[in-house]
């Protein structure tokens, strides 16, 4: 093979790798988008799609259904959200504390799930999530693979950018949710009942982590392995404050993220030689600067994270 042809097929694996690992963190990042936006920051995050993750494995080795192990999923992490704004919007418990203690029950719990099912030295793999090419367009060249020979979850995850979009800012519920960020206690004056919209947020940015874990067993690695979720669902709270929350700008710091992800990769795969350590932290290192270079031109919903108490 002529060194053209290698750069051009490095190249290539590159962007189609962005998209692939995008995608778990784009769900997360998309749903959790909708529940800030209501006032409902969900600092569990990580431990939803770790839940998701261990479910989705679950269900698809006791069921041998790849639509069953979603909907598993997305189920246990609409409990998990449940959990969280049961005790923040209800009990008006604090919403950091709430996420930071889901995080450490869903590795506690998904672990013990694990080893209590499984033979850890021998642990069932899952195939039941292959690539799903688009007729016609998986054929056009290099754009076919790099775009439209993915599974149904990720083309799934990239769709709900603009229907999240067109809902928080051209649905009549959707202007609701965000006016109950901004100002709950207007929102409860104009008849909007507040508490409905942010159990409702919640529960719809619970679904999509669980989704976005269950991506990781079914698609990205066909295993379970402890902690998987190895940070997405920081990251993904990361992305929403790089994009400032709108929806076209999150995808866009998704895919730039996962680009350093599947560079590194790739760059470890090649055999330069740096330090991997070094490789696998620069999205994070990445994220932090965003975060600090963000923060004069916030745009976060004033009311996030904030119980909201009706005289």
């Amino acid at each position: 093979m002529q060194t053209n042809d290698l750069v051009l097929l490095m190249i290539i694996n590159v962007l189609a790798s962005t998209i692939r690992l995008a995608t778990p963190v784009l769900l997360a990042a998309t749903g959790e988008l909708v529940s800030e936006r209501a006032g409902v920051q969900n600092l569990g995050l990580e431990g939803v799609m770790l839940m998701g993750a261990v479910t989705g494995y679950w269900a698809a080795n006791v069921t041998g259904s790849a639509p069953v192990a979603i909907a598993a999923a997305m189920i246990v992490g609409a409990v998990m959200a449940l959990i969280l704004v049961f005790v923040s919007v209800t009990l008006k418990a604090n919403q950091s504390v709430a996420g930071l203690t889901l995080n450490i029950l869903a590795s506690g719990i998904s672990l013990f799930w694990y080893r209590t099912i499984f033979d850890e030295a021998n642990p069932p793999v899952t195939n039941l999530l292959g690539p799903l090419p688009i007729p016609i367009l998986s054929r056009v060249p290099y754009l076919g693979e790099i775009l439209f020979s993915h599974t149904a979850i990720t083309y799934f995850a990239f769709a709900m950018v603009p229907v999240v979009s067109i809902f928080l800012y051209r649905t009549r519920l959707g202007l609701r949710t965000r006016a109950i960020g901004e100002d709950p206690r207007a929102g409860d004056l104009g008849g909007v009942n507040v508490t409905l919209h942010q159990y409702l947020a919640a529960v719809f940015a619970g679904m999509m982590g669980g989704l976005g874990g269950a991506f990781l067993t079914l698609a990205l690695t066909s295993r379970f392995l402890p902690n998987m979720s190895a940070g997405r669902g920081w990251l993904a709270i990361v992305i929403i404050v790089a994009g400032n929350w709108k929806p076209a700008r999150v995808v866009v710091a998704t895919l730039a993220f996962a680009f350093l992800d599947a560079l590194q990769y790739q760059i470890q795969g090649v055999g330069v030689q740096i330090p991997f350590q070094f490789l696998l932290m620069l999205p994070y290192v990445v994220a932090i600067l965003v975060m600090m270079a963000s923060r004069t031109r916030s745009l976060a919903p004033r009311a996030m994270g904030v119980a909201y108490l009706r005289e």
